[in-house]
């Protein structure tokens, strides 16, 4: 991309898998002069405005993902507690 373009994502999480990974690939693109835009919450990162939102939805994008892993993780954890066998049947 060059100084002048903006990059266009349909939301936060597509662009990056962490908020760390987010605001560095968001400042490395504002260092070269390419600005940012996520459709999905309809944020740009042209204006000092769009960069305060921008980072307050990335950590929230950031802890929602966390928690959907959380509930991922506790779901098969309860299921053994209560005995309940997971994976194939046994042949």
């Amino acid at each position: 991309m060059r100084p002048g373009d903006t990059l266009v994502v349909p939301s936060l999480d597509r662009l990056a898998r962490s908020l760390q990974d987010l605001i560095t690939i968001v400042a490395d693109l504002r260092r070269r002069g390419v600005g940012f835009r996520s459709l999905k919450k309809a944020l740009d990162n042209t204006t000092p405005d769009g960069r305060l939102v921008f980072h307050v939805f990335a950590a929230l994008a950031e802890f929602i993902r966390e928690l959907i892993i959380e509930g991922t993780h506790e779901g098969p954890a309860a299921a053994k507690a209560r005995g309940v066998r997971l994976g194939r049947p046994p042949p």
